[in-house]
């Protein structure tokens, strides 16, 4: 046992980059990244265990990239030139991180009868991203407005399907 005691020992001496910790270095890191290191290696410190300092770091980087990954998800709109419809594209990933702030990006009382909702370049990854959908075309039907959703790719479409209720010849 002291044997690989010593041997764990110098593997962690010969492969930790010093530089890697630096004040420098953690100023030029991305906020989270460097919340991701900080937090690991206090937690290890304090706990005097690695295992409790890898599960808490690896639950705080998944925090921090769901974040980024939830500010990447985008709805534009574009109106028919007749005025009579508008087209709403939805970009990126849809889940319980960026689904929260989807209800808030279309114009309900400002947009025509007819609303089209493109998901062609976005997949929807959870139950909180249907019913988010679903609190949009409430929104609109609330308003006297009719919706159509397009674009979805099987896997988002069965998604749908299943938490919704709609019929899949709808997508």
């Amino acid at each position: 046992m002291a044997a690989l005691v010593a041997v764990m020992g110098m593997v962690s001496f010969a492969t930790f980059d010093r530089h890697s910790v630096a004040p420098a270095t953690l100023r030029r890191l991305p906020a989270g990244e460097t919340a991701v290191v900080l937090i690991t290696v206090a937690v290890v410190v304090a706990t005097h265990d690695l295992a409790i300092g890898v599960v808490v770091g690896s639950v705080t980087a998944t925090v921090v990239l769901a974040r980024r990954v939830a500010r990447l998800a985008d709805v534009t709109a574009v109106t028919d030139p007749d005025g009579g419809t508008v087209v709403h594209r939805v970009t990126g990933e849809l889940f319980f991180a960026s689904a929260n702030d989807l209800a808030g990006r279309f114009d309900y009382a400002g947009d025509p009868e007819k609303v089209v909702i493109d998901l062609s370049a976005a997949h929807l990854w959870d139950a909180a991203s249907v019913a988010a959908l679903d609190a949009v075309e409430t929104k609109y039907a609330q308003r006297g407005k009719s919706v159509e959703i397009t674009g979805l790719n099987e896997p988002s479409a069965r998604m749908h399907k299943a938490l919704s209720g709609e019929p899949a010849g709808r997508h």
